[in-house]
């Protein structure tokens, strides 16, 4: 018996325990409100000095013609509810929305389900944005009961993939027993990504692919962890497969997006560790400048911060494959060049997908005080050497350089406090203010900058009376740590004419 589902599973049912506990820090950290030691009547009277002020908001600031290649290559630092993701599969939409689709939360906790996630911000900030659906399809439940009805049931579901085809998504997910390859991997369709357009309903196409059974003349295999990809001439892939023989790769047809005629029996093998338990999953497979190139998680997961997940690549110039790794070995035979493995407070990253040239993945949060090792997402932008994608692994906590001054304006005119950091990857910034001498602070806006050029700034347009004596702080955050400056204080004068607005 191969324990992979089992350690996937005890992942996220420690991600959702944990989320109780990790609240106040990730909320701290993160672009939605936050406060400390608030009540309602402090959080007003934040909301009451920032209104008017000209604060940008989020929806001011969406900018859907900026793409991935635009971004530094390298580690993309986020911001807002990051966690618990595990098994992300981002697809970039074609209005400049990021879009997370990851595993559902065990104990059927908000049913279950494939959670959704989107940002509107290239990436930097995330909100989550529900379930696909209130509760797991009643036919897998008929299924995993079994003809006695005692069957063990899934908790949750699985590792999604999102694709799109000729103006139609296909959401594959999967569902288990755990620690057994009596899997499932199913279909559901979808016009448009979009929560709140009126045609969106992920409409359920039951099963797919399933085992235990047989493929590529005898195998077994365990038929969890979709990723889609089509050849040169079009035709639809999946990479399927975790432990037991490894990775294998079925041909499906469009439109259903279901396997064609003789996909099992015709499969090809594509990765193969050749060693005890075979520990290899999430296949997901990208072209790149006349090659494919398939992207694994080799070894374990979902033990926290015991994780010793790691994402490996190999490329062809066939989608069938044969994939070889750097050193030309063939991952049906043992190899794959590891790109992607734990450094500074990132733990165990993996269950991995590409979009654009951004790989997601999740990895375990060693610098969550609250709850460490919480599951938590990961973006890279990849650069490219010599053919080989390229992971940058520098790891260095943000650090503040020059924090925010003290500032005097008159009544009516810009305020604009600055800081400059430092680290790698590139810090997030937001910024929180107190009405009420330091007691609670608030998120300021719903923007968060990712400070590229080394400073961030947060301005009001005008500045008014009542906003005298605002405290306003910076806080920068990337995966290996999170630091808040001191605080600055607005002074605001009375305007030239001699009166306040």
């Amino acid at each position: 018996m191969h324990s992979s589902t089992t350690r996937r599973a005890a992942a996220v049912v420690a991600g959702a325990l944990a989320l109780a506990l990790a609240v106040p820090t990730a909320a701290a950290v993160a672009g939605t409100t936050a406060t400390t030691g608030a009540t309602s009547g402090t959080i007003d009277r934040a909301a009451a000095a920032l209104a008017g002020g000209g604060v940008s908001t989020l929806a001011d600031l969406r900018r859907p013609d900026v793409r991935p290649d635009a971004l530094p290559t390298g580690g993309l630092s986020v911001t807002g509810e990051t966690a618990p993701i595990h098994d992300p599969a981002l697809i970039i939409d074609d209005d400049g929305t990021w879009r997370v689709y990851s595993t559902g939360l065990v104990n059927r906790e908000n049913g279950g389900t494939i959670q959704m996630w989107s940002s509107h911000d290239e990436g930097v900030t995330w909100a989550n944005d529900g379930t696909v659906w209130d509760e797991i399809p009643a036919w897998i439940d008929e299924r995993f009961a079994g003809p006695d009805g005692q069957g063990t049931l899934p908790d949750n579901l699985w590792a999604p993939e999102v694709y799109e085809h000729d103006g139609t998504y296909y959401l594959y997910y999967s569902a288990s027993r755990f620690g057994t390859n009596t899997s499932v991997t199913a279909l559901a369709t979808n016009t448009t990504l979009d929560p709140e357009d009126p045609d969106f309903e992920w409409v359920d196409q039951g099963p797919v692919i399933s085992s235990p059974n047989e493929i590529a003349g005898g195998k077994t295999f365990n038929a969890i962890d979709a990723g889609i990809v089509e050849g040169e001439d079009g035709t639809p892939y999946m990479a399927i497969g975790s432990y037991w023989y490894g990775i294998f790769l079925v041909e499906l047809e469009w439109p259903s997006g279901t396997l064609a005629d003789g996909a099992l029996q015709n499969a090809t093998h594509l990765v193969d560790r050749m060693m005890a338990g075979n520990p290899v999953e999430a296949p997901y497979i990208a072209e790149h400048d006349g090659w494919y190139y398939m992207y694994v998680s080799f070894d374990a997961c979902c033990q926290g911060l015991d994780s010793t997940y790691k994402v490996a690549v190999g490329r062809s110039r066939d989608v069938t494959g044969p994939y070889l790794d750097a050193d030309g070995r063939d991952m049906v035979d043992g190899g794959g060049t590891i790109i992607l493995q734990s450094h500074g407070s990132v733990v165990g990253p993996g269950g991995q997908s590409v979009s654009d040239g951004v790989v997601a993945f999740h990895y375990y949060d060693a610098s969550n005080a609250a709850a460490p090792g919480f599951p938590t997402l990961g973006l890279q932008r990849l650069a490219w050497e010599d053919g080989w994608p390229v992971v940058d692994q520098t790891a260095a906590a943000p650090t503040v350089t020059a924090a925010p001054d003290d500032l005097t304006v008159r009544a009516n005119r810009r305020a604009s406090f600055e800081v400059e950091v430092s680290g790698t990857p590139v810090p997030v910034v937001t910024w929180e203010v107190s009405a009420d001498g330091g007691t609670t602070w608030t998120t300021a806006s719903a923007r968060a900058t990712r400070a590229a050029d080394g400073t961030a700034t947060w301005t009001i347009k005008h500045a008014r009376r009542d906003q005298d004596g605002l405290q306003v702080r910076a806080v920068v955050a990337n995966a290996h740590g999170t630091v808040r400056t001191d605080a600055a204080t607005l002074d605001v004068t009375r305007p030239d004419h001699g009166h306040a607005r």
